[in-house]
C-alpha cells in the first residue's frame, strides 16, 4: 500500500469513528430514556444500510450492526415508524398454541417451520392485534387471528423486531418522559464533551493556572528562550507595571507586538530583569506579540476536573457566539457538512490522539447545540411540539405533526446539499 492510500485510509477511519462515536451516543441518549419511560425500542442499530448482524434480547430490543460504518439509529414504537405490512402482502404465520399469531414473516430470507401461509386482507397490530387474511392465497378459505401482544414481525432483510401496539408506542408514554427521550441525545452529547475535554486535561497532565504568572513549557526556539527565561521563571513587572494573572501578562504581550518590554522575573527567591521583543504573529486579522511560553498547570485531580468542565463550557459559549453571527449574518461558508469533517478528520489523523479526542469533542456538541434548535425534524422541533402540547392541553393532530416534520425534514436535506455542495467547491476547486 502506497504512503497516500495509508494516509488516506486513516482518515477514513478516522472519520468513521469520530462521526460514529459522536451519533451512536446521541442514540444511546434517546436509547436510554425511552426503556425509562417504558417505550418499546424496537432496534438499536449501529451503522446504517444492510443488515449484517442481529440480535434479539429479552427486553424486546433487536440490536443490530449494519453494513455501512457510519452512526447509528433508535426505533421507537410509534414514532417514525413505517409500515410493515400491506394489504395484499403475502406471509406466513407461526402460532402458539393458544392459536395467537407469535411470528409475522415478511421476508423471502426466513423459513419458519410450520408456518400458515397468509395473504394479508387487513390487520391492526396497534389497537385490536388481529390479522385476517386467504390461507394459501384461497380467497374461500378466509381466517383470522389474534396477534400476541408480544409478537414478532420479520421484515424483508430478515431483521426481527417486536410490533408495536399502543400501550408501549411513544405518544402513551408521559408528556414530561417524551421531553426527556426527546432532550436525551442532545443531553448525551454534552456529556461526552465534557467527558472527552475532562480526558485531554489528563493527558495534558493539567490545566493552565491563570491565577499566576508562573512559566510552564517555554518554546526553545521562542523569543522568552533567546532572553534567557526557562519553565519554572514567574514574571511579576512588565515595564514596572506589575502583572499578576496569566491572562493580564499575555494581554500585556500580545498588545505590544516588535515593541522591547522589560520583564522582572522571580526565580528560585531572586529577583532579576531581561528585556524581551515580543515576535509579532498574525492572529485573525492583527499582529500579536508572542513570547513563546505557556501557562504553568494546575496538575491536582479536581483541578484537571474542573478545568476539562471549565473547557467545555468555553466551547458551548463560542459557538453559540457563532450562531448567533450565523442568524444575523447568513453564510454557506460558515457551515459545515460531512466533507468539511472528513477534511478536519485529515488534519486531526495527521496529528494525533489528542486532536481526534478535540476534533471528536468539537463535533459532539455541535451535534447537541444544532439538535435543540427548534427545527421541525430535530430534537429541538419535537421539545418544541412538545411545549406546544403542555400549554394547548392536548398534543396536535398525528396528520399535522408529520406534515411539519416532513416540511423541516426536507428544508433540512436541502440545507445539507447545499453545504456538501459548497463544501466541495470550498475543499476540491
Amino acid at each position: 500500500m502506497t504512503k497516500e492510500r495509508k494516509h488516506t485510509m486513516k482518515t477514513l477511519i478516522t472519520f468513521l469513528i469520530v462521526f460514529s462515536v459522536v451519533v451512536v451516543i446521541h442514540e444511546f441518549g434517546h436509547f436510554y430514556f425511552a426503556k425509562k419511560s417504558g417505550i418499546l425500542v424496537r432496534e438499536f442499530s449501529i451503522g446504517m444500510g444492510p443488515k449484517l448482524f442481529s440480535h434479539q434480547a429479552k427486553d424486546g430490543t433487536t440490536y443490530t450492526i449494519r453494513a455501512i460504518p457510519m452512526g447509528g439509529y433508535v426505533r421507537m414504537a410509534g414514532y417514525e415508524d413505517e409500515e410493515e405490512l400491506k394489504a395484499g402482502m403475502p406471509v406466513s404465520l407461526e402460532v402458539n398454541e393458544n392459536n395467537e399469531v407469535i411470528k409475522i414473516n415478511t421476508s423471502s430470507k426466513v423459513q419458519l417451520e410450520n408456518a400458515i401461509p397468509l395473504e394479508v386482507t387487513r390487520y391492526d397490530l396497534t389497537e385490536a392485534l388481529e390479522i385476517t387474511g386467504f390461507v394459501n392465497g384461497n380467497e374461500d378459505n378466509v381466517a383470522s387471528y389474534s396477534v400476541n401482544h408480544e409478537a414478532m414481525i420479520i421484515e424483508e432483510d430478515g431483521t426481527q423486531l417486536r410490533i408495536a401496539p399502543r400501550d408501549v408506542q411513544f405518544q402513551s408514554a408521559k408528556l414530561w418522559q417524551r421531553m426527556l427521550t426527546n432532550f436525551a441525545g442532545p443531553m448525551n452529547n454534552f456529556l461526552l464533551t465534557i467527558v472527552l475535554f475532562i480526558a485531554i486535561v489528563f493527558l495534558q497532565g493539567g490545566v493552565p493556572n491563570e491565577d499566576s504568572t508562573v512559566l510552564g513549557e517555554v518554546d526553545p526556539e521562542g523569543v522568552a528562550a533567546t532572553a534567557g527565561l526557562r519553565s519554572g521563571d514567574e514574571i511579576v513587572a512588565i515595564d514596572q507595571e506589575e502583572v499578576s494573572s496569566w491572562p493580564e501578562l499575555q494581554q500585556t504581550i500580545q498588545q505590544q507586538p516588535d515593541e522591547e518590554l522589560s520583564l522582572e522575573v522571580n526565580r528560585d527567591d531572586q529577583t532579576f530583569s531581561v528585556d524581551a521583543t515580543p515576535e509579532s504573529v498574525e492572529s485573525g486579522n492583527q499582529e500579536i506579540g508572542q513570547l513563546g511560553v505557556q501557562a504553568s498547570l494546575k496538575t491536582g485531580f479536581w483541578d484537571k476536573v474542573v478545568g476539562g468542565v471549565k473547557e467545555s463550557w468555553d466551547m458551548l459559549v463560542q459557538i453559540l457566539a457563532a450562531l448567533r453571527n450565523l442568524v444575523t449574518n447568513f453564510s454557506l461558508d460558515q457551515l459545515g457538512g460531512p466533507v468539511a469533517i472528513f477534511q478536519m478528520s485529515d488534519q486531526a489523523a495527521q496529528q494525533g490522539a489528542m486532536t481526534v479526542l478535540l476534533l471528536t469533542a468539537m463535533i459532539s456538541v455541535n451535534l447537541g447545540i444544532v439538535n435543540l434548535l427548534p427545527i421541525p425534524g430535530l430534537d429541538g422541533g419535537k421539545l418544541l411540539l412538545n411545549i406546544v402540547e403542555a400549554i394547548r392541553g392536548k398534543p396536535i393532530s398525528e396528520e399535522k405533526e408529520g406534515m411539519i416534520t416532513l416540511v423541516g425534514f426536507g428544508l433540512l436535506m436541502l440545507l445539507m446539499v447545499l453545504v456538501t455542495w459548497n463544501d466541495i467547491q470550498r475543499f476540491f476547486f
